[in-house]
């Protein structure tokens, strides 16, 4: 997983007015989420941007409100590669992975990121891209390979996921496919349906003549 260093301030005053406002100036407004879990009711100590989240009444989780600049994630989000994240938030600098993105749906510009907080011991889940490689059988004897799956859905220590799942298509005849449970990757828990096709090579017009002749 690639580095990202990222600046971020806490987001102290909510509601569309204060979204507005940060739009226009060239802000995002974001949330950091997969903080601390604490007992409730909480009376302790809360950062700027922080607050409660109640999980099921008797506990709550800690995330922050936050504000980043459009122009610092535009290299963070117009990509397919997956970032290790250094949040820096006045300094607290906090590590993190792009969970979620929300866009204006004519414009397409950035209305709202969610971040997730890692850490060593706590597993995740994210999609991860496929990469398909090697040259089918089933190519070669007139087939057309198609990906049905462009991304794999994964659960694993944030710092065990890869940029890509490499996907050998070496062995794939004509008229077979790959599913998910055919996979398998040493400390990734694939959490997709297992029978969800990956990808397949299916019959063209000239393999089916060439297999009636035969």
């Amino acid at each position: 997983m690639k580095k990202f260093e990222l600046k971020a301030e806490p987001r102290m005053e909510l509601g569309k007015k204060s979204v507005k406002a940060l739009r226009a100036e060239g802000k995002i407004p974001a949330v950091l989420n997969g903080g601390k879990l604490v007992d409730l009711p909480y009376d302790g100590p809360l950062k700027p941007g922080e607050k409660i989240v109640d999980v099921d009444g008797k506990r709550g989780l800690i995330t922050t409100d936050i504000v980043v600049k459009n122009e610092d994630v535009r290299k963070l989000v117009y990509t397919p590669d997956i970032f290790e994240i250094d949040l820096d938030i006045n300094g607290d600098v906090r590590k993190a992975v792009m969970k979620e993105l929300q866009f204006q749906p004519v414009k397409d510009t950035i209305l709202h990121i969610d971040f997730l907080e890692v850490g060593p011991e706590k597993p995740i889940t994210m999609e991860v891209p496929i990469q398909i490689e090697g040259h089918a059988e089933g190519v070669k004897a007139g087939g057309k390979l198609t990906l049905s799956l462009r991304k794999l859905k994964v659960k694993a220590l944030y710092n065990h996921i890869p940029d890509r799942l490499i996907v050998n298509v070496d062995k794939l005849g004509l008229g077979k496919s790959l599913a998910v449970g055919d996979l398998h990757y040493d400390g990734l828990e694939l959490m997709n349906a297992k029978n969800a096709v990956v990808c397949a090579v299916q019959l063209t017009r000239a393999a089916r003549g060439a297999a009636a002749k035969a």
